[in-house]
């Protein structure tokens, strides 16, 4: 096992939780840590004590339903604001509310609404994504469409029409930004079903310049690092990394299946962490892969749930992993040791039906989750 991927890579560095300024200044969080969600902890009482009352826990801040599933959300990049696209076609945008000195005996409250499109697309919305500076909005939908759209953060709302892009032959799936230095201008990544092709657009013209082709499936998911680098996991059970400056795939990568024996099964989601090094995907047979990009090999995989995986992110210093699936639990897993070793993981919040999205916060130590129960949730760290 390589050093990279052992004690030292980086996971002893100080790192201070922003939402927990004070209750956890300085100090790096374990799973064992915190609290587990949703009253499993009523089970651990001693001497009339809850052995949990002082563990942090994660807890409902704002709650939206809609009257159909919320499948997409997502942060501004300064944090300040996250966009949300629902099955009903709409696409609304919310403030973030203060998630710091929370108690236990929160009260959880409708989220405040700054900007609301009641018929954003002609179909249930997917996938939703800001560029890096926060001034695009892109949205794909089940109507084979893209809409991107200018956000002015000043007045919070949408400058303009909706540029609509209209490649794609079947739903988008999935799409991500990737900022063209050269150009000083934003390129937007986006893949679906029907063609499996993954286009290439130029936002500042609208204009598609470049075409991958290579899945044989659905592209479930895509995630970009580092300027040129994107990865996409696909129905056809693969994970392909590209790379914009050779205009074609670099590495397919298939995990093993979750018996270990023949191969594995739909990739319904993949991240790689800030340093470019580690890669994570999702599977539909409830796996975790771990994979180390430089070396070119598997570290280990795991199964932190019981049913298809379907969003995996890392956080801001890849220190954890979170993940939403079908069992309708959301799991925090601590990367903080040897990545080889069995990873500590625990249940930090639950839907009453499948999770389908989870996005960590750019700077504070909370996320949003969608769910097929019509509801999206901000949640955040008590300091009980």
């Amino acid at each position: 096992m390589s050093n990279l991927f052992g004690p030292t890579h980086g996971r002893n560095v100080h790192f201070r939780l922003c939402c927990q300024r004070e209750a956890l200044k300085g100090k790096l969080l374990k799973v064992e840590d915190l609290a587990l969600n949703h009253g499993v902890e009523q089970s651990n009482k001693h001497n009339g004590a809850d052995a949990t009352d002082h563990k942090p826990k994660f807890i409902p801040v704002t709650k939206l339903e809609d009257d159909q599933p919320i499948r997409a959300a997502e942060f501004h990049p300064n944090g300040q604001f996250y966009a949300t696209g629902t099955n009903s076609m709409a696409l609304q945008i919310f403030t973030y509310p203060k998630t710091y000195e929370l108690r236990e005996n929160y009260e959880t409250h409708e989220p405040t609404v700054l900007m609301k499109r009641k018929k954003h697309h002609k179909g249930p919305i997917y996938c939703i994504a800001w560029n890096g500076t926060g001034d695009l909005l892109a949205t794909g939908s089940s109507d084979k469409t893209i809409k991107l759209t200018r956000f002015n953060q000043e007045v919070c709302n949408i400058d303009g029409d909706a540029v609509e892009l209209t490649m794609h032959k079947g739903t988008v799936r999935d799409l991500c930004f990737m900022e063209d230095l050269s150009n000083r201008s934003s390129l937007l990544i986006s893949g679906g079903a029907t063609d499996n092709k993954i286009f290439i657009t130029d936002c500042e013209t609208g204009m598609t310049f470049q075409t991958f082709t290579g899945h044989s499936g659905t592209i479930l998911s895509l995630y970009t690092w580092g300027g040129a680098m994107f990865v996409s996991g696909s129905h056809d059970k693969t994970i392909r990394l590209w790379d914009l400056r050779s205009r074609g795939c670099v590495n397919v990568i298939t995990a093993p299946s979750a018996s270990g024996a023949g191969s594995g099964s739909p990739v319904s989601a993949v991240c790689v962490d800030p340093s470019g090094r580690l890669l994570v995907s999702g599977h539909d047979d409830s796996t975790c892969m771990l994979y180390d990009v430089t070396g070119g090999k598997i570290i280990q995989c795991f199964q932190p749930h019981s049913a298809e995986i379907r969003t995996i992110r890392f956080s801001q210093k890849a220190y954890y992993l979170l993940t939403g699936s079908f069992d309708h639990k959301v799991v925090l897993s601590d990367l903080q040791g040897d990545l080889s070793q069995p990873i500590p993981n625990v249940t930090v919040a639950e839907h009453e039906d499948k999770v389908i999205q989870a996005r960590w916060h750019p700077t504070d130590f909370s996320f949003l989750t969608t769910s097929a129960d019509k509801s999206v949730i901000l949640w955040g760290l008590s300091t009980n």
